[in-house]
């Protein structure tokens, strides 16, 4: 008798999701979702195969989602089985010829193959995609400013425009977009790798999306790091433009993001934790939510 009570009141826990879903799922349906995918959920395999059912429910449900993906574990890993080796100024990475071949090849050769199987296992929505393709993706080179000279990064850049159509195409024939931030130079001088936060925000934007998904390997945005009670479940741009000299490399990145996102017209960006699995659905399906969520200033 247990057993069976146990398993009703489970069946009732997963009703009362469902219900709660429902509100959510009416307002979104139709609407592109762009979700950068990153951290521990694209090298621990529980949360790639979770990461990818959360997609597939965002699809079934009336969702366009279009994934965004960089790979620098990955792409580091390879370097290191090659043997070459990476210079540094200023703290950054300088990305060299030989680099970017073994980048171009990680990501749309390995990271994005690997993405495209698993969300291709039962069904045939989803399409890998570069930002070289029709052109996507056009960047500029990156120079920085080092004790007081310009100082080249060699093939990296920051993204000049985003050319849409080819994502639509696919939106509208019902596939599921999955591109890597592999970018054409716009002076003409070959390919640039651009940061995949950055690309994922200049594309939510072109797209119009409602919505900008980043996944991290943290709970959200601390507004006062290291003090755990300082999460914020939401902040609005004026707030956080003031934070934003204060935040760590590893934050900034994704923060300067969905400003962009947000000045761009995408109507609210979040920041997810990416160790939990299902932490997209979490966010956007329930009243609950598990990161920070990024919303234009109300006037």
């Amino acid at each position: 008798m247990s057993t069976i009570l146990e398993r009703l009141l489970a069946a009732q826990d997963k009703a009362e999701v469902l219900v709660q879903a429902l509100p959510w799922i009416r307002e979104f349906a139709g609407q592109t979702v762009v979700i950068k995918y990153g951290g521990n959920a694209m090298v621990n395999q529980e949360l790639k195969e979770a990461f990818a059912h959360d997609v597939l429910f965002f699809y079934h449900v009336g969702l366009k989602p279009v994934v965004v993906h960089g790979g620098g574990p990955q792409i580091n890993a390879m370097l290191a089985k090659l043997g070459i080796e990476s210079e540094f100024r200023g703290g950054l990475r300088v990305t060299s010829a030989e680099a970017m071949e073994v980048v171009r090849m990680v990501l749309t050769g390995q990271v994005q193959r690997d993405l495209v199987s698993l969300l291709n296992r039962d069904s045939p929505y989803a399409v890998g995609m570069s930002g070289e393709d029709a052109a996507l993706l056009t960047a500029r080179k990156r120079f920085i400013e080092l004790d007081g000279k310009r100082v080249d990064l060699g093939h990296v850049g920051d993204v000049h425009e985003v050319n849409p159509a080819s994502i639509h195409d696919l939106l509208d024939n019902g596939r599921i977009p999955v591109i890597s931030t592999i970018a054409m130079d716009v002076e003409g001088d070959g390919i640039l790798n651009v940061n995949a936060d950055t690309a994922a925000a200049a594309i939510a934007s072109a797209l119009g999306a409602s919505k900008l998904l980043m996944l991290t390997d943290v709970e959200g945005l601390y507004l006062d790091w290291p003090n755990k009670d300082s999460l914020a479940s939401e902040i609005g741009t004026t707030a956080l433009r003031e934070l934003l000299p204060k935040l760590d490399a590893g934050m900034r990145p994704k923060m300067e993001a969905a400003l962009h996102a947000i000045d761009g017209g995408v109507k609210a960006a979040h920041v997810i934790d990416g160790r939990m699995e299902h932490s997209m659905l979490l966010e956007i399906f329930t009243d609950a939510g598990v990161g920070t969520l990024v919303t234009g200033d109300t006037k």
